[in-house]
């Protein structure tokens, strides 16, 4: 159930959870100061799969992640944003 993949193309990571997607929306944009943001905007686990720390993995994949690219972090979710205070 717990196979994390990050569709770069598509702006988001997903987890495949029995035949059903737990997601990860994000958004890219440059700054003036010409630093790339990424804003984590929405984040959505289907119902028989809630409580069960997907959400969290995958926003914690997608913070790893930004961090790796040198990205200015944001989150417009505000279950995301709870990981970036």
């Amino acid at each position: 159930m717990d196979n994390l993949r990050h569709l770069v193309e598509q702006n988001m990571f997903v987890i495949e959870a029995g035949g059903d997607q737990a997601v990860l929306h994000y958004s890219l944009s440059k700054q003036a100061s010409g630093v790339t943001a990424i804003d984590f905007n929405s984040t959505f686990v289907p119902p028989a799969f809630r409580g069960k720390g997907l959400a969290e993995k995958l926003v914690r994949a997608g913070i790893k992640w930004a961090k790796e690219q040198g990205y200015e972090l944001h989150a417009s979710c505000w279950y995301a944003a709870k990981f970036i205070r």
